[in-house]
């Protein structure tokens, strides 16, 4: 039987919002977190993939977390992983002190460490964390490195983390490392496309790029699949698959999609940072196309 995970079912991976001159946009950050809380969000992740972590100084992920924190009721969980585990563990200090009610601590990229050094470095973040609970965020697509399940289930059987945020789009994979984690153990989709598959083998919901514009949507399907209607959580998926579609692709890699999507809906945004943008013309209207078949 799936259950919802401790911060609910639906958590956006909120964008970073930059203004005009590529400076962080602090009062669009609250205007969009308290725009997305009342749009079937349970809880907030900044400073991940979608938010240009690798962009942000280390000031203005700590004035991020500050302000959305003071600004909504949902819990808000805090990216502090970085490629260098000293790094990751002073961010994490910060992001408690900021007031953050859990941690996603994504796999060391770039450097390929070996599976020893991948749980060592969750234990250091997790050790920095005191108590809040450490999700481990495994995108191998992006970091270079899946996180293997014997690695996941010692530090879940330990206490050590909470849960996994999974992108690694392999559903039986999946369903095998959910047939032995401990109760409890919280297992969030990391790509939309794959959330009603994985609820089906027992996660707890989904960290969500479209539900910035769709949030109420993916709430509404999670909910009929729990309760049992698994005709209209199927409905509403094959509804969203233009959207999965629309978030990334290689000529507009996430989250340069995502903020399309907010300038057309009036919402603070702006433009990526270098190196991810520029984005590829008639991305907008494509962003007008996905919004219309979702709520026209």
């Amino acid at each position: 039987m799936t259950s919802i995970g401790r911060f609910g079912a639906v958590g956006c991976a909120m964008v970073t919002p930059f203004d005009a001159g590529g400076g962080l946009d602090v009062g669009g950050a609250v205007t969009l977190a308290r725009w997305l809380c009342d749009r079937g969000n349970d809880f907030l992740v900044l400073a991940g993939t979608t938010g240009e972590s690798p962009t942000l100084s280390d000031q203005e992920k700590i004035t991020l977390w500050e302000a959305v924190v003071s600004a909504v009721t949902v819990p808000v969980v805090a990216g502090t992983s970085t490629a260098d585990t000293a790094h990751s563990v002073e961010l994490t200090r910060a992001a408690r002190a900021a007031g953050a009610a859990g941690i996603l601590a994504v796999t060391p990229y770039y450097n390929r460490p070996s599976q020893a050094g991948i749980e060592a470095h969750v234990r250091a973040v997790a050790d920095a964390a005191a108590g809040l609970p450490v999700l481990v965020y495994d995108i191998p697509v992006r970091t270079g490195r899946k996180v293997a399940p014997e690695v996941i289930l010692r530090l879940a059987r330990d206490g050590t983390i909470a849960g996994v945020k999974d992108a690694t789009g392999n559903p039986a994979d999946t369903a095998a490392l959910l047939a032995e984690a401990p109760a409890g153990f919280d297992l969030y989709s990391g790509n939309d496309g794959d959330t009603l598959p994985l609820l089906a083998v027992g996660a707890a919901g989904v960290i969500s790029v479209e539900s910035h514009w769709a949030g109420e949507v993916v709430s509404e399907m999670i909910a009929a699949f729990v309760k049992g209607d698994v005709d209209h959580a199927r409905a509403l998926n094959a509804r969203l698959v233009p959207s999965h579609r629309f978030q990334s692709s290689d000529d507009a890699p996430n989250p340069v999609p995502t903020k399309s999507m907010l300038r057309v809906l009036g919402l603070p945004g702006g433009e990526c940072r270098l190196p991810m943008g520029p984005p590829p013309a008639g991305l907008e209207d494509r962003a007008r196309q996905v919004h219309a078949r979702l709520h026209g």
